[in-house]
């Protein structure tokens, strides 16, 4: 049964960890000491009370938390809103042209190519390497009963093997850990914010941080073409499509344009990258969460064994979860794993009454609006209740995956990852804090736990 809602957002009540946000003016080196440190300790305190805040001086810039801006943005205007230039300088050298940073009709074509792909069916007809995985997860957690587990370090190992699964389903010589390195070795290093990029210098100047990633991004895309080239040459041996075998089918159904080996490669290591590493997150930060709030960990526990018993959760359970989708939700608004967003105007435009210019820098900081104490009620505590059947809360207020034409192409594929993954884990285990080991809530490119996510963690039988 829910909560009491007085006991559940008094003001004094502890609340789970979050980021201290700026309180003064940072300038160029405070500013990209924070870039490099945590992104989103650029956000000052103010954007989570204010709809917008701008610099007109300098590098002008706009800071946008307004709902009805943000849909003007992401939704009526994206065209004249595309990726800032530092997006794309962070992520070309890995998933180069892919969909995630083409702009315009090179765009379009590719993403009317890849929707099918992730089509209800599709998704759905994946979930049992969700299950598998889900599984293995449990296992690994079992042997780890009774004493300490990093959940972010086992979350990542169940979300890559998920996505590789669905990717590579044949292996086909596919290096699995040397991909997985090197991913984790460019988002560490090299996707960390430039002075090059504080200052406003143009995309065609040189970023040395960059120019570091080379041998291990280059490996990686040859042996991604070389099972392309290698899984052409089979011409669908698969019983099963997978990832890759959907993408090489796929026409643009307006100009019957397929994607060449490149084009596939690019796409299929930018879902690597975001099917893995996201949903990861989204469940390492909802495990620290059920840890943080034991009686709602309760209440997730007994949906998940009233549902399953002692199987292992399916697709075909994720609707009969509700509660557990009301977790993921609110641990995607408080910790959203694309938490910090920029775009750059191509026209000129008025946001909240305030003047934007061609060329000025737009910041849509997801985690300041998903926290904008006008738009959420105690929005810095735990609450999956908001999510409830019948609670109403603006579109633009609320978005982990982004929105408009370019909302997340795999976000049902997230969410049913993570309800498959999370309810399995609760309906067996218990998970509990381990004192002076909270996360520490830090952005690179994605809103990761410095440090780690260590529970304690012990059966749910044995505990009781």
């Amino acid at each position: 049964m829910p909560r009491d809602a007085a006991t559940h957002t008094a003001k004094d009540a502890p609340l789970p960890v979050r980021v201290p946000l700026a309180t003064e003016p940072l300038g160029i080196l405070g500013t990209l000491r924070a870039g490099r440190r945590n992104v989103l300790e650029l956000i000052p305190e103010i954007a989570t009370h204010a709809p917008i805040i701008s610099n007109p001086r300098g590098k002008r810039w706009h800071m946008v938390m307004d709902p009805d801006a943000l849909r003007r943005v992401l939704r009526d205007r994206v065209e004249d809103y595309p990726k800032s230039d530092v997006t794309k300088l962070m992520l070309a050298p890995a998933i180069g042209q892919s969909m995630f940073i083409a702009e315009g009709q090179e765009w379009l074509w590719q993403r009317r190519t890849a929707a099918p792909v992730f089509s209800h069916r599709n998704v759905a007809n994946l979930a049992p390497v969700m299950t598998a995985a889900a599984d293995r997860a449990s296992a690994r957690f079992a042997a780890a009963a009774g004493r300490a587990a990093d959940a972010f370090d086992e979350m990542v190992t169940a979300t890559f093997e998920v996505i590789s699964d669905v990717t590579f389903s044949g292996n086909d010589g596919f290096d699995r850990d040397a991909v997985h390195k090197a991913i984790d070795a460019y988002i560490g290093q090299t996707a960390k914010i430039s002075l090059l990029d504080v200052i406003g210098a143009p995309p065609w100047v040189p970023r040395p941080s960059r120019m570091l990633s080379g041998p291990g991004l280059r490996d990686m895309k040859k042996m991604a073409d070389a099972t392309i080239d290698r899984r052409r040459s089979e011409k669908g041996s698969n019983p099963m499509p997978d990832l890759l075998d959907l993408l090489m089918a796929g026409e643009d159904p307006k100009s019957g344009r397929k994607m060449t080996t490149e084009e596939i490669r690019d796409n299929l290591l930018t879902f690597i990258v975001a099917g893995h590493e996201t949903t990861a997150l989204t469940l390492s930060w909802a495990l620290y969460l059920m840890a943080f709030d034991p009686a709602l960990q309760d209440r997730a526990r007994a949906e998940a064994q009233s549902i399953l018993g002692p199987r292992t959760a399916t697709a075909e359970d994720v609707p009969r979860l509700p509660f557990i989708r009301q977790v993921i939700d609110e641990t995607l608004r408080l910790y959203p794993p694309a938490a910090f967003l920029s775009r750059t105007a191509q026209k000129n435009d008025e946001l909240c009454g305030r003047e934007v210019r061609r060329g000025d820098t737009v910041i849509l900081p997801i985690y300041a609006l998903h926290r904008h104490k006008k738009l959420w009620p105690n929005p810095d505590s735990f609450d999956p209740d908001r999510f409830a059947p019948g609670h109403q809360t603006d579109r633009f207020a609320f978005l982990p995956f982004g929105d408009g034409p370019r909302i997340c192409i795999g976000a049902n594929f997230a969410i049913q990852e993570a309800v498959i993954i999370l309810a399995t884990l609760l309906a067996r285990f218990r998970f509990a804090r381990i004192p002076g080991k909270d996360p520490k809530p830090v952005m690179i490119l994605t809103l990761r736990p410095e440090g780690g996510v260590w529970l304690s963690v012990t059966s749910a039988e044995s505990s009781g």
